[in-house]
């Protein structure tokens, strides 16, 4: 049932460690979804949300080398695009107009990612 829900969809992943993002692609790509990204920093993700004519649903790394992926949070809210985010800190470092959003602690769990996704899409 997971395959078919993620297959063709565009999800954008946002992470700016390598494998992790690697990993991600991969397994989406196997899913059947159409990956867009990955992209490591904040500017190339406001930028891909802008220019993207259709993202069905998107994973977050919080930090972004220092920069937090809040303001590319908010467009995507804006765009009424669900996303998960993903992080090493508590859920504390989540502002609270973020509070009905998945957040998943690193290391990540992908399959629990891939499940969430489902579930939104």
């Amino acid at each position: 049932m997971t395959e078919q829900t993620l297959s063709n969809h565009r999800i954008l992943v946002v992470e700016d460690e390598y494998l992790p993002a690697m990993v991600l692609q991969r397994m989406l790509q196997e899913l059947g979804a159409i990956v867009l990204g990955p992209v490591a920093r904040l500017g190339d993700a406001l930028e891909m949300i802008r220019s993207e004519p259709s993202i069905d649903a998107a994973v977050l790394d919080i930090n972004l080398g220092g920069e937090t992926a809040f303001p590319a949070a908010d467009l995507l809210m804006e765009q009424g695009v669900p996303f998960v985010f993903t992080t090493g800190y508590d859920e504390t470092a989540t502002p609270e107009r973020f509070a009905s959003t998945v957040t998943l602690q690193k290391p990540i769990d992908i399959s629990r990612i891939v499940t969430i996704l489902a579930k939104v899409i």
